[in-house]
């Protein structure tokens, strides 16, 4: 933007000399000056309104000039790699960088709901277990019944895939429940109804009746390139309480998994080291960048205690999504 001058740039004019002015003749004595000093003479050509223009263009042109010379100084040397790691390395010192597993979390949680199936209490060691763990995280005693016609045969997780309330969990969360509900991540409750298993992975598809009016289905991602040692999270409700978040990674593929009761057989499993405990069942196995690689269906335990000890297999998407329909990637 041209800035406005702060000088006219017209010519001044200077005045006529008409031919009726004739010089003065010689001898003739000029006129007295006007500071009335005797003797003194002054130019017809000298103005001091001009003097003091040219003056005062002068020094602006010597500023500009010193200015445009400092402009097209070098501002200093170049930066060298260990001026720029020293720099990385204070701002990683003196500000806290968030967690990768806190903002895969953020990303994934509108998806996750929480599932409960009802109906009469499962007489298995396995039900006893979760049953105790959930009394425990309500502050409950451990064996403590619930009310009449509210007793939670199952209590896991599951993950929205399409925004019309199709959520994907684990077969055996739902299997034999009388009433299925569903809570989404704001809160609201809803009964849902199977509409798919795939037995063969632990799979249930689910059909929700009411869903929130801005549901965020997850993103998954395919596991084709997926190594031992890629970060992972899981997010799900162990024993009820949730959502819950632990992080690991991966720590195989293509692992096979026998139900204790040795009923079934579960292959192609992704093995991962994120804590898991009843109630992650059904739950994403997301990556750091919030995207769903499988869904937890199992943890290892050589004993009947059914906790966690280090080892947590998950259904590779792939397999889940088919168990909804959807194409593989």
């Amino acid at each position: 933007m041209r800035r406005p001058a702060f000088y006219s740039r017209s010519p001044r004019t200077q005045p006529e000399v008409t031919a009726d002015a004739a010089p003065p003749e010689a001898g003739t004595p000029s006129a007295p000056a006007a500071s009335g000093a005797p003797g003194a003479s002054v130019p017809s050509r000298w103005q001091p309104g001009r003097s003091s223009f040219a003056l005062l263009a002068l020094v602006c042109t010597g500023l500009i000039a010193g200015g445009a010379a400092l402009w097209q100084r070098p501002a200093g040397l170049a930066l060298s790699q260990k001026d720029i790691d020293a720099a990385v390395l204070r701002t990683l010192q003196t500000n806290a960088l968030p967690s990768q597993a806190a903002r895969a979390a953020e990303i994934a949680r509108p998806s996750v709901v929480r599932v409960v199936g009802y109906g009469p209490e499962k007489a298995t060691p396995e039900a006893k277990t979760q049953r105790r763990g959930r009394n425990l995280a309500k502050g409950k005693s451990p064996e403590a019944a619930s009310p009449p016609g509210e007793e939670e045969r199952g209590v896991g997780t599951g993950v929205v895939i399409v925004d019309k309330g199709v959520i994907l969990t684990n077969l055996h969360v739902v299997a034999g429940a009388q009433t299925i509900k569903v809570t989404f991540s704001d809160g609201l409750e809803s009964v849902a109804t199977i509409t798919g298993v795939q037995p063969e992975n632990d799979l249930a598809v689910l059909q929700a009746q009411k869903i929130p009016d801005d549901l965020i289905a997850a993103t998954m991602r395919s596991t084709a390139d997926l190594q031992p040692g890629d970060q992972v999270a899981a997010i799900g409700f162990p024993f009820g309480i949730g959502p819950s978040v632990s992080a690991g990674v991966v720590s195989g593929l293509r692992r096979s998994f026998r139900s204790p009761e040795g009923k079934q057989e579960l292959g192609n499993l992704i093995q991962f080291d994120a804590a898991a405990n009843p109630g992650n069942s059904g739950g994403p196995l997301i990556d750091m960048e919030g995207q769903v690689l499988g869904i937890v269906t199992a943890i290892l335990n050589p004993t009947q205690q059914r906790t966690f000890i280090g080892i947590g297999f998950a259904v590779p998407i792939e397999n889940a999504a088919s168990a909804a329909g959807s194409p593989p990637f």
